[in-house]
């Protein structure tokens, strides 16, 4: 036996040898093939191409000019991959290629010597020592660097890659062909019905055809389902248009308890029939007057524009970069119809996605039995957590973590949660009590975490954990609400400054709040500026006022400044920002 274990262990000791011997590690100037280019006589672009296997650290490349006498700009990185390196710990690498931009002193000589320092390691383990080569360049044949309020454009190109996106689909709108325009809009709405506030839509149309019966047709479901999203885009269009031409939102104003909580009681009592605890019909009178069931269901198709038209005016409030371009656009051109157009253009590919389910949602669907009992129940209860939702801006946290859990828990009893299996029992009803016990202990969590005192039902115990609660720990802004305010402020600060624009409403706003702000990378490259953050939930003239100095028409968007106070507005953002671009944009100051 012990023999033969000797034998085994060998071969595989042999077997490593012969890998080992395959994968020869590279010399480092065939891993790190480094050019060096003149953009124009007042930049630089290092270039390496790495091989399959390496990478190199972010934080390890030097740039000199030699002789010492002058010093280069700061160099501009591109975002990298953050990895945790079992050397250096969290660090931005680069993998297969990556070009840095090398800002030139203006009194530079046209010949010069370029030192480039650079370090990395390959994925079999090994980390070369830093590596430095030494470039000669030769600006004589290179085109003098045009400045454009003082910057050279060899080092503008970064800027506009994480810049002023709504400034871009202004531009657009300006100068495209109709074509192009309508294109590029309905292809910017079909990316926004990936974001959370087109979400709840979905179950509002689901429930809206479900509840229409089972004899439902197809082509009735698509007739309803364009009904739901012509009332979603003729709206859209129309309160883009206002908003255009009067400088705000017509959504921000609706964001109030009395105008959400009458939205979510529709829903609840949609949610409810579907429960049987009641069914919704016309009123017999009415009724009887209708001869055939075609058009006792035709009266049905006005209350769906309706819901549509509510939809796109309560449940996704947030601004966008193509909305905000759009409305810019507005705003300085006077063009409503253009305008108008490219709005209606990007709603329908909005409500794209919810054609496709208003069609489909009823047709896969079982027509009788059990099976339509349990699709019609859970629908129910997606139309109540739409209504949790709605409502939520405005709820304490405590009551939202409450609805989240009793959403959880109570369907989980209804799955068998806590009944014994039958003997024996199906595949699927195991399944089921698999889903139903997950939620019952997901729902009991949070309750606990409710208890001790947490407020976010997606870490409700994180505060059982110290580690765990300082990374939740929100990134400290110091609240602005006036013109006034942000003047006063920019007078006294030392270094660059962030506003960020957020309201109580904005989805996307808690999104970057939830996961671009509480990034470790993102926190350590804020550590040094100013972070001021304009909360404009209360929508008041001094909110309009300071939306309106920047051109903005509501939250999510981020304004920076430099040290001297002054407005950065080529670095501009609206929407959400994930937390790669926000350092790419941070990187770029």
């Amino acid at each position: 036996m012990i023999k033969k274990l000797l034998i085994v262990f060998l071969s595989m000791f042999a077997a490593t040898l012969s890998v080992a011997a395959d994968e020869q590690l590279l010399d480092p100037g065939q891993a790190y093939r480094l050019e060096v280019r003149a953009i124009d006589r007042s930049v630089l672009e290092a270039r390496w191409r790495i091989a399959d296997g390496y990478y190199l650290y972010q934080s390890k490349f030097k740039f000199a000019i030699k002789p010492a006498t002058l010093n280069t700009g700061k160099p501009i990185f591109p975002p990298g991959k953050i990895k945790d390196d079992e050397y250096f710990g969290k660090v931005e690498t680069y993998r297969n290629e990556v070009a840095i931009r090398i800002p030139l002193p203006a009194d530079i000589s046209e010949k010069f010597a370029l030192a480039v320092t650079s370090q990395g390691c390959s994925d079999l383990g090994v980390c070369f020592p830093p590596q430095t080569q030494q470039i000669d360049v030769d600006l004589t044949s290179a085109p003098a660097g045009q400045t454009k309020g003082g910057s050279p454009t060899g080092i503008a190109k970064p800027e506009t890659e994480v810049g002023n996106s709504a400034s871009q689909v202004e531009n657009l709108l300006s100068g495209g062909s109709m074509l192009l325009i309508l294109t590029s809009f309905f292809g910017f709405g079909i990316a926004l019905s990936l974001t959370p506030c087109v979400f709840p839509m979905v179950p509002i149309l689901s429930g809206i055809i479900v509840n229409h019966g089972e004899k439902i047709s197809r082509a009735r479901a698509a007739m309803l389902s364009a009904a739901y999203v012509l009332g979603m885009a003729v709206t859209y269009a129309a309160a883009g248009v206002v908003a255009g031409l009067s400088g705000t939102l017509v959504s921000s104003a609706l964001q109030n308890p009395w105008v959400l909580g009458s939205f979510a009681a529709i829903f609840v009592a949609l949610s409810l029939s579907m429960f049987g605890f009641y069914e919704l019909q016309l009123p017999k009178g009415l009724q009887s007057r209708l001869s055939s069931s075609a058009n006792a269901h035709h009266g049905s198709v006005g209350a769906i524009v309706l819901m549509g038209a509510l939809s796109a005016l309560i449940v996704g409030p947030c601004v966008a970069a193509p909305l905000a371009g759009a409305l810019l656009y507005i705003a300085k051109t006077n063009d409503a119809v253009l305008g108008g157009i490219a709005l209606f253009t990007m709603a329908l590919g909005m409500g794209l996605p919810l054609m496709l389910v208003g069609v489909f949602s009823r047709s896969l669907l079982p027509k009788t039995g059990a099976w339509m009992t349990v699709v019609t129940r859970g629908l129910g209860v997606a139309l109540l957590a739409t209504a949790l939702w709605i409502v939520s801006p405005v709820l304490p946290g405590w009551v939202v973590m409450l609805g989240v859990a009793l959403l959880l828990i109570i369907p989980a009893i209804y799955l068998h949660a806590l009944d014994p299996l039958p003997v024996p029992a199906s595949g699927w009803k195991r399944l089921w009590k698999g889903v139903g016990v997950s939620m019952l202990v997901v729902g009991c969590g949070i309750l606990v975490g409710l208890l001790s005192g947490a407020r976010d039902p997606l870490q409700p115990l994180a505060g059982f954990h110290s580690t765990a609660a300082a990374t939740a720990e929100p990134t400290r802004f110091e609240r602005i609400a006036s013109e006034q305010e942000l003047e006063a402020r920019l007078k006294t600060t030392k270094g660059p400054v962030m506003l960020d624009f957020y309201a109580d409403w904005c989805v996307s706003c808690k999104e970057m709040e939830k996961f671009t702000f509480t990034t470790p990378e993102v926190r350590a490259r804020l550590a040094g500026m100013t972070l001021l953050q304009a909360d404009v939930t209360a929508n008041s003239d001094a909110h309009k006022a300071l939306l309106k100095r920047f051109q903005l028409f509501g939250p999510p968007a981020i304004v920076l400044f430099d040290a001297r106070g002054k407005e950065l507005s080529e670095k501009q953002v609206v929407g959400f920002v994930p937390p790669a671009r926000l350092l790419g944009l941070l990187e770029s100051l």
